[in-house]
């Protein structure tokens, strides 16, 4: 059957007894890169971060900064490493209900931290976000004012400025690290 017949459709959550998730169309998953059925984890990385917001849902995240699921995540999995124990819980978990289809070594491609080499894990965090015309105009006039080596690097901020559509105040980032 097509993807298209499961629009509208919702899935029981396999960890999470009661909580219902909507089968959403992405355009980030196809059929070249897997089933063409995937989660959304929308507190887990930017794709999935945008299918939540255009749905309305809401972007709970059941890992701390830690990189430990939360007690919301239930009781079978709080305080377990997400790397680490969590994963084998998770799998159990999975084994117990009769969820899991399959299961085998996978490596995956986490991105890396660049100063202690070890697996990231990307987590929305409360912050206050903005879509506003006139922050991206402030921010367009101020770099103007900024001296930029080499000065053919001016342009190309501003348009990637002029691309941005939501704004994140916050005291987090450091200026010029990658």
């Amino acid at each position: 059957f097509s993807g298209t017949d499961l629009v509208d459709g919702s899935c029981a959550h396999p960890t999470i007894p009661g909580r219902v998730s909507p089968l959403l169309p992405a355009n980030h998953v196809t059929m070249a890169k897997g089933t063409g059925l995937v989660h959304t984890a929308p507190a887990h990385g930017m794709e999935d971060y945008s299918v939540a917001s255009h749905h309305q849902l809401p972007t709970d995240c059941l890992v701390d900064e830690s990189g430990v699921f939360t007690e919301a995540a239930g009781p079978e999995l709080k305080n377990k490493n997400v790397l680490e124990e969590g994963n084998e819980a998770v799998i159990k978990m999975l084994q117990a209900a009769g969820s899991l289809l399959k299961e085998e070594k996978y490596v995956h491609s986490y991105p890396y931290d660049w100063r202690t080499k070890k697996p990231m894990i990307i987590r929305a965090s409360k912050q206050w976000f903005v879509n506003t015309a006139n922050v991206k105009a402030a921010a367009q006039d101020v770099l103007k004012k900024v001296k930029v080596i080499p000065t053919s690097a001016v342009n190309r901020m501003l348009e990637m400025l002029d691309r941005r559509t939501f704004w994140c105040i916050s005291r987090q980032r450091c200026w010029g690290v990658p």
